[in-house]
């Protein structure tokens, strides 16, 4: 791959760019100990993100890091944020998804249900419409979101399941063909797994349909 997929290294932690189309489990470490120099087993997966989703992703390089890391997970502590280009146009403009999420692991989908049983979990985020467009005759908005929990396909499930399902995510019923899943992980914030320090990480979705028929600031 000629571009760099590592957008910070240190002696504890990595910060990544994940191509689309690369899976977390066995292509993305191979790309980083590749790029690092090193061994495939020094890497510790800490997040995950869909085989279609790019974006920033932080590994841990040492047991102690990727406990550290893993810790800020669970408590909440790292706090991710998504771009999308959805179908249709959410309303109100900002506002909060919180919805009862139902994992079907045969079919590897989410449903959002109503009412608690064996699998379900809560999930919410919050979400803003940054941008408006017409996309091949069809009404489409860039959202911003912020994900308080990280159920399996949460963002997709949620919007979709207000008819507002992502561009290219067929899945999930869009009828566009013409990208993949239009979902970007663009920010980390997180502290540093030493020294505590804050630290943010921020990277772009790359100049394709349908990211690049909004003007970007």
């Amino acid at each position: 791959m000629d571009e760099s997929v590592i957008l910070h290294a240190e002696r504890s932690f990595l910060v990544c760019r994940k191509p689309v189309g690369v899976e977390c489990e066995h292509e993305l470490p191979a790309l980083l100990a590749e790029e690092l120099n090193c061994k495939v087993d020094s890497l510790h997966c800490v997040h995950r993100l869909d085989r279609a989703v790019g974006g920033v992703m932080v590994w841990a390089r040492t047991p102690k890091a990727a406990a550290e890391l893993s810790r800020q997970v669970q408590e909440k502590a790292l706090q991710k944020s998504y771009f999308a280009v959805c179908s249709g146009i959410p309303t109100p403009d900002a506002g909060k998804m919180r919805d009862l999420l139902f994992k079907d692991s045969v079919k590897q989908k989410s449903f959002a249900v109503s009412s608690f049983r064996r699998g379900v979990k809560e999930a919410l985020l919050d979400y803003r419409v940054l941008q408006t467009a017409v996309l091949n005759g069809s009404p489409a908005a860039l959202v911003r979101v912020a994900l308080h929990t990280g159920r399996f396909h949460q963002i997709r499930c949620q919007f979709a399941s207000r008819a507002h399902p992502l561009l290219g995510d067929g899945k999930y019923g869009s009828r566009e063909r013409g990208c993949t899943t239009a979902l970007w992980s663009c920010r980390l914030a997180f502290f540093h797994p030493e020294t505590n320090t804050p630290l943010v990480f921020e990277a772009a979705p790359p100049c394709v349909f349908p990211w690049d028929r909004f003007p970007w600031s």
